[in-house]
This record gives C-alpha cells, structure tokens and sequence, in this order.
C-alpha cells in the first residue's frame, strides 16, 4: 500500500511575506499578446489554505494516486477541519497505515480508491477500521528539480 509521511503543521506554509502576484492571465495554448499588468501582494497561506489552523502537510510515497496529479515525493496541504465527502481525496488511516485514496462511500461499505489501475479498491466494512484525518486540499507538485531550485528537503528514508 502506498503511504504518506506526515511532515507537520501547515501554517505558515510556504512564506511568512507576501509575494508579488502580477494581475495577468498567462495563456497555456498560444501566446497571447502582452498587456499591461498590476501586482497585488498575496498571502500564499490565506490563498491555498482556507483553514490554516487546522492544516498539516505530508509528503506523497508511491504510485497509486498519479491520475490524479499526485507523485511520488509531492507534498500535500491536508484540512483536518473539512469533512470528507464522497470523491474526495482524503489521508486515511487503515489497519495502522496511513494512506491517501479517492473516498468512494457506498451502501454498505466505504472504499479507498487508487487513481492508477494498477491498484485494487481498499474496501472497508466495518466503520471502526477506519480513520479520516483529513481531505487533501492541496497538491505541492515541483516541476524543476530540488537542485536548481535552490532548495533542499530532508526526506525521509
């Protein structure tokens, strides 16, 4: 079963100083001509976590959840105040383990899916072997290496 590692408290979560965010729409097909543009200062806290009280990060470990855009090694921002819905995204915690899986709730039992096919449902039946500790929120997915960012984690072994 893949598994999370928990890293800790969510706040302050990237930065304790606003940062400049410019007040233009990036085009993601083809390059649009460049405009004029404003910059507001934004708290990235407040703008990616709407309960940083009650937030923790962990860091993604294996395969299960690619189809959903979480990798291997991504750290993810979990809200331990929301309360899990049906197709949410949530750490769980089973038979001991901690997981992250697609919450699907049905009639007479609750599964954990996996966004990749090459893992089974986990299907729980009975309510007592199974613990929500939150619904992912957030997904930290870098898209240049550690090294060139200039940053270094600790992870975990």
């Amino acid at each position: 079963m893949d598994h999370v590692v928990l890293l800790g408290k969510a706040y302050p979560l990237l930065s304790e100083h606003p940062l400049p965010m410019v007040n233009v729409l990036l085009s993601c097909g083809f390059p649009s001509p460049a405009a004029d543009y404003e910059s507001e200062l934004v708290d990235l806290n407040r703008l990616m976590l709407r309960h940083p009280d009650a937030s923790y990060l962990a860091r993604a470990h294996g395969q299960s959840m690619t189809g959903a855009g979480i990798h291997d090694g991504d750290v993810l921002a979990v809200d331990r105040s929301m309360q899990a819905q049906d197709g949410d995204i949530v750490v769980a915690c089973v038979e001991g383990e901690y997981t992250v899986k697609r919450l699907s709730k049905r009639m007479d039992s609750v599964a954990l899916v996996a966004e990749n096919p090459s893992y089974k449902p986990i299907v729980v039946r009975n309510a007592d072997d199974l613990r929500i500790f939150g619904v992912v929120v957030l997904v930290l997915h870098p898209l240049v290496t550690e090294g060139r960012r200039g940053l270094s984690y600790v992870r975990p072994q």
